[in-house]
């Protein structure tokens, strides 16, 4: 039974649409190479140590992993935070670093950090995809300085092959057959045109084993415990993020505390293999999801298949035109930004119109995403309490002569001093009932306002009775210590 359990799972998990997923995974590995190389070289490292990242990490990802069909591997987004490690201290304190950086991720995967996506409103969702679609298209224009018609004419050769290959036929991803032809194209006609290998030196080496070469004191630790926990919040969010938006591309679920505890561990391989600390890509993503990759395999073939182009096809790999990739990361670009939210933003609320707005105009500005969401989710927040920071009391006399308060709205600590000005504490009779069937009592500062309310018309001599709180409420109030008043 349990062995039968466990086959069901690996032809879930890995086996159920091997062709596209090993072609998926295939082009991925052709487009995670300049990246890697674009990224390390943000970081001020050699080339090598981001393929080394991205291999190990995708390889890893999909073995530990939360999400299905998502790829891992070095960003841009942990390069740039890269920098101050290596300058103040040297490569061997950034593999420290990336290894910490994943025991700090495993931890936060093990608190279920994972449940904060939830946090995360639909405005900021969308802000966060369109960023990343502009950001996407933005790192592809230095590719076109000194550029000249060649690389024109292969990027709508690109393009053309891209969009219109699929119409007939979709028996192989058109951005593998996009990058092969332009590559030969290239090659056969000998045309002058800016190539992989132009962006950095690959050597063809296996990566090994290596314990980061620094001193093991509390001092060097205190040194990379802020940037491993900067890399730690950046990481989990973009990660994140990846894996909902994935989730709604597939129509399917993820683990995403899985994820976060898998990404932890593939940055501790990453750091003991000669890697930097890495994240969920969309844009590798996008070309997996699209091109057919939805299972474990797609993500591991990228890593592996990585890892061949750089020992046993090296030089091929070298030869391949920009252009051809910057064509593919145009389609990623283009297929990730959400056109929809462009089309209904007359309809759509002006407060989730702005935080979307803004989210998109701060994560573009200063390429940062985790700055970018949490700009979004605090103003989220705000507009969110501005809103709910309004209580109402309708007043009526009863037939025995009592005057009821029925409060409706919510009652915490945006709204207690408003709620403590509702009553007419010198007019009212000697029975006063104030009705909370249409409200709600969220923290301690709101029990206080009616403890105050309380207080103030018993200093009139007058009698206040409580009733319809709910259950959630009526427990917050006696924790809190107010007397239960009768009637409640």
């Amino acid at each position: 039974m349990k062995l039968a359990l466990l086959l069901q799972k690996l032809k879930k998990e890995w086996l159920a649409s091997p062709r596209k997923d090993i072609l998926s995974g295939m082009t991925v590995a052709i487009a995670l190479i300049p990246e890697a190389i674009a990224f390390s070289i943000l970081a001020g490292v050699d080339p090598m140590v981001g393929l080394y990242a991205s291999f190990v990490i995708a390889v890893t990802i999909s073995i530990v992993g939360g999400r299905m069909g998502m790829i891992s591997a070095a960003t841009g987004a942990m390069a740039s935070l890269m920098g101050p490690i290596i300058a103040k201290y040297g490569i061997e304190y950034l593999f420290a670093a990336s290894i910490l950086t994943g025991v700090i991720q495993y931890g936060m995967g093990v608190l279920k950090f994972g449940k904060f996506i939830t946090f995360i409103p639909h405005s900021v969702m969308i802000g966060f995809v369109n960023a990343l679609a502009i950001i996407i298209f933005m790192a592809q224009l230095p590719n076109f300085q000194g550029a000249n018609l060649y690389m024109y004419l292969i990027l709508i050769g690109t393009l053309a092959i891209v969009y219109g290959l699929p119409r007939l036929t979709k028996a192989v991803p058109s951005p593998l057959i996009a990058i092969i032809i332009m590559t030969v194209v290239a090659v056969t006609l000998r045309l002058d045109v800016r190539t992989v290998g132009d962006m950095g030196d690959i050597t063809q080496a296996l990566p090994f084993f290596h314990v980061p070469d620094i001193e093991v004191t509390l001092q060097a630790l205190w040194h990379i415990l802020p940037h491993s926990l900067a890399l730690a919040i950046v990481g989990i969010t973009e990660t994140l993020m990846t894996a909902t938006i994935v989730d709604e591309m597939t129509e399917t679920k993820s683990d995403k505390n899985k994820e976060i505890r898998g990404q932890g561990i593939a940055n501790v391989f990453s750091g003991f293999f000669g890697g930097m600390a890495g994240c969920a890509m969309i844009g590798q993503t996008v070309i997996n999801v699209k091109s057919g990759g939805r299972t474990r395999l797609s993500t591991f073939v990228a890593g592996a298949f990585l890892l061949f182009l750089i020992l046993a096809l090296g030089d091929v790999v070298k030869q391949i035109p920009m252009a051809a990739l910057v064509g593919v990361m145009f389609m990623v670009s283009f297929s990730t930004f959400d056109w929809g939210s462009l089309r209904n933003l007359a309809k759509t609320p002006r407060s989730d119109a702005l935080v979307m707005i803004i989210t998109v105009a701060v994560v573009v500005a200063t390429s940062d995403l985790a700055i970018g969401v949490l700009t979004g989710v605090v103003l989220s927040a705000l507009i969110f309490g501005w809103k709910s920071a309004k209580i109402k009391a309708h007043a009526d006399m009863e037939a025995n002569g009592a005057k009821r308060y029925r409060i409706s709205g919510q009652l915490f600590f945006g709204t207690m001093s408003h709620f403590v000005e509702l009553f007419d504490y010198k007019n009212d009779p000697d029975t006063v009932v104030i009705d909370f069937g249409a409200s709600h009592v969220w923290d301690h500062s709101a029990v206080t306002a009616i403890a105050k309310a309380i207080q103030k018309y018993k200093q009139s001599n007058k009698r206040v009775t409580i009733v319809g709180l709910n259950e959630e409420s009526k427990k917050l109030v006696e924790l809190v210590g107010l007397a239960a008043p009768s009637g409640h």
